[in-house]
């Protein structure tokens, strides 16, 4: 069985300031640990569950976070950012028979993580098909666009409701809830094993309960927080404006939605 994991560390246990999630700042060091645990647990349950190989995509930042050393074999690790529209799905194909999410967040709309944002963080709101879009909801819908479910998810309590919103029968872990610009947190330790045992679960199941539904057409609507971009990514390809911070594209295409969102903003 081969596995896909889209790693990121906004939504890991403890992640609460910006400082925590910046190469730059000497507390980064403690989550991008415990965003590499969280991920090793991930693997451990899929192990359990008879995966075979794990394709690992550092999806945070720089894409250069998760200690590699502390990987367990079988693992592929993709790190930094080849500048395909996949982007934090980076090589996903249908050879992959299932999706696995760690460290996942709050969309760019939400007040559910004080580090709530969506891409590149300069966005009001994102929304397809009148959805509030989250990574969560793109990369699943990159997932389907290539016929592979996403079976597990863990990150914040907000990016947990929303995606069993569209998807019921997700395994998901919530290692924290964010209230203003606090986070309330499970332990460390117990959110490895919520994480392991639960990705196990969702891996023993039958994955035709994980319906892969895509739409057949796409409205984007993107509300950026400067007017000076959004005037800026008026100028790609079948973009609108709806006012001066709003942009609106349509596409039968979901890959064309992906490339709108590499080159725009």
């Amino acid at each position: 069985m081969k596995i896909y994991i889209s790693a990121d560390i906004e939504g890991v246990t403890g992640t609460t300031v910006w400082d925590e999630a910046d190469k730059t700042h000497s507390d980064y060091s403690i989550f991008s640990k415990q965003m590499t645990n969280e991920l090793i647990a991930a693997c451990e349950g899929a192990f359990e569950a008879g995966a075979n190989e794990i394709w690992i995509k550092d999806a945070h930042s720089s894409g250069r976070n998760i200690i590699p050393e502390l990987l367990p074999e079988n693992t592929i690790l993709i790190r930094g950012w080849s500048g395909h529209p996949y982007s934090m799905m980076q090589e996903i194909d249908n050879t992959f028979q299932a999706v696995l999410m760690t460290g996942y967040h709050a969309s760019d709309h939400s007040s559910g993580n004080p580090l709530s944002h969506t891409l590149t963080g300069k966005t009001v709101y994102t929304k397809i098909n009148d959805l509030h879009a989250s990574e969560f909801l793109i990369n699943t819908f990159t997932a389907a666009d290539n016929g592979v479910p996403v079976v597990f998810l863990c990150g914040d309590q907000a990016i947990c409701d929303e995606a069993r919103s569209i998807q019921a029968n997700l395994k998901t872990v919530a290692v924290k809830q964010g209230i203003g610009a606090s986070t309330v947190n499970i332990s460390s330790k117990l959110a490895l094993q919520k994480i392991k045992s639960n990705v196990t679960a969702a891996l023993e199941k039958d994955f035709s309960s994980y319906p892969i539904e895509l739409p057949e057409y796409f409205q984007v609507e993107i509300c950026f927080k400067d007017h000076k971009v959004a005037y800026r990514s008026g100028f790609y390809p079948g973009v609108t404006h709806k006012d001066s911070y709003t942009i609106l594209f349509e596409t039968e295409n979901y890959f064309d939605v992906l490339r709108l969102l590499r080159f725009i903003g």
